[in-house]
């Protein structure tokens, strides 16, 4: 385990929740095109510091990795500046783009199985310079990658990042408990511990119901329902997919777990 985290965190740096709104605005993760689009105007936007566009040429990486244009990406975040030996904010600001270019590193390793061992050093690095950046968001978007994909770890990274999110008071930070409780759910219902996965999913639906979006909400319930299943508890998992259904009717997931509850064909193509 990476031990950076023990370390007392800078302060954050005044404009870091201006910067991460700018982010939320620009994101369409259902449109990674258009999002692309925004990033890599707003990298090119002279009327930013030099800083914001670097975060910006980041994001604009990320979009080009969900495109699976991975050359592409790499070459953006090589491109982006993060030499140099800065003092005070300057010093943390330069964390923070470091931080963001490893975690985008290993995200877009992390999607290429033939690569994933390669995505582990590159996240940890992202948790070190993310905590020396003093950006406690940043130090739970590369420990919640790390539980994701560094096997046989995943419930100890997930464990760092629930410490970590224990200490803030910030909604846009502790929405990351969403996704730590979801897939540290997964982790254990897929190791054959679906009761324990049941808690962490219901946990999941807490936190997406105080801080996380709509998706969110649907997913955390939608794993509770697939984990109810699991555990035999049919009819209550049957009641709330299609509570589910109601809400999204074209859900394929849902539709497949109605088929599955019930032992029909799903009634759209999924």
């Amino acid at each position: 385990m990476d031990d950076s985290t023990d370390r007392p965190p800078a302060e954050p740096s005044r404009h870091r929740g201006d910067e991460q709104q700018m982010i939320d605005r620009l994101w369409d993760f259902g449109d990674p095109a258009a999002s692309e689009e925004r990033f890599r105007e707003a990298a090119d936007d002279d009327e930013h510091t030099a800083h914001v566009r670097a975060v910006m040429a980041t994001q604009l990486a990320r979009a080009l990795g969900i495109q699976h244009r991975f050359a592409e990406a790499f070459e953006v975040l090589d491109a982006v500046g993060t030499e140099g030996t800065p003092s005070g904010d300057a010093e943390r600001d330069v964390s923070e783009v470091r931080a963001r270019v490893a975690i985008e590193r290993g995200r877009i390793l992390a999607a290429d199985p033939d690569h994933l061992a390669e995505s582990i050093p590159e996240l940890t690095r992202g948790v070190r310079e993310a905590a020396l950046a003093g950006s406690p968001f940043l130090v739970l978007d590369a420990l919640h990658m790390l539980a994701l994909n560094d096997a046989g770890h995943e419930e100890e990274w997930a464990a760092e990042g629930l410490d970590v999110l224990a200490g803030s008071r910030d909604p846009r930070v502790l929405r990351w408990g969403v996704a730590l409780h979801n897939n540290l759910g997964w982790t254990m219902h897929d190791a054959g511990r679906p009761q324990g996965a049941l808690a962490e999913f219901e946990r999941a639906v807490e936190s997406a119901d105080r801080y996380g979006t709509a998706e969110q909400q649907h997913v955390a319930r939608w794993s509770v329902a697939r984990c109810l299943r699991t555990l035999g508890r049919t009819e209550e998992a049957l009641d709330l997919q299609r509570e589910l259904a109601r809400a999204r009717p074209d859900d394929p997931y849902v539709q497949e777990e109605l088929a599955a509850l019930t032992g029909e064909e799903p009634t759209i193509e999924p």
